[in-house]
């Protein structure tokens, strides 16, 4: 199965392809879409949305994992990184890819086993599983191939599951 993981984000986006075979993770690529802070919201949601349906196209992903908004105290920000997050939404779904959303809740308890971890213990986590030289840079980088792992998780839990319980 090939996963596409995406933290949205307007200014940065990141993204990650990760392949699983069994319970085996390997990386095709990761990377960040980022947009200049001089640019008018409507370009930056255009910027977004083209460089990712650009890298659907060539990695050709099965599924996308993308992370739920968590809200914070600006509702401004929440707003511009919900519009960044549903040019995402749209880009996989133009692109034929079936979507899965996680809460940073649950994507910290799929890959550390604790769902208050901290940040640097998920990108630990993120580098371990994948046996990377270094953590994914920028940070959304890393939370996005984390959301990719934490789809691989649940995915893998429901096949296993499916077979178990003879369906």
């Amino acid at each position: 199965m090939r996963i596409l993981g995406i933290d949205p984000g307007y200014a940065i986006l990141g993204w990650g392809v990760l392949d699983m075979k069994g319970n085996h993770f390997s990386v095709v690529d990761y990377g960040a879409v980022t947009t200049d802070a001089k640019m008018e919201m409507p370009l930056r949601l255009q910027h977004l949305y083209t460089q990712l349906s650009a890298i659907i196209a060539e990695y050709k992903p099965e599924v996308a994992s993308i992370e739920e908004l968590f809200f914070n105290n600006n509702a401004k920000t929440a707003i511009m990184v919900g519009q960044a997050r549903g040019v995402a939404v749209l880009a996989c779904v133009n692109g034929g890819l079936e979507i899965n959303e996680y809460t940073p809740l649950q994507i910290k308890q799929a890959l550390v086993g604790y769902g208050r971890a901290d940040k640097k213990q998920v990108q630990a986590m993120v580098k371990a599983i994948l046996n990377l030289k270094e953590v994914p840079k920028p940070d959304d980088t890393a939370d996005a191939v984390a959301a990719a792992i934490c789809h691989g998780h649940a995915a893998g839990n429901r096949v296993r599951n499916f077979k178990l319980s003879g369906r």
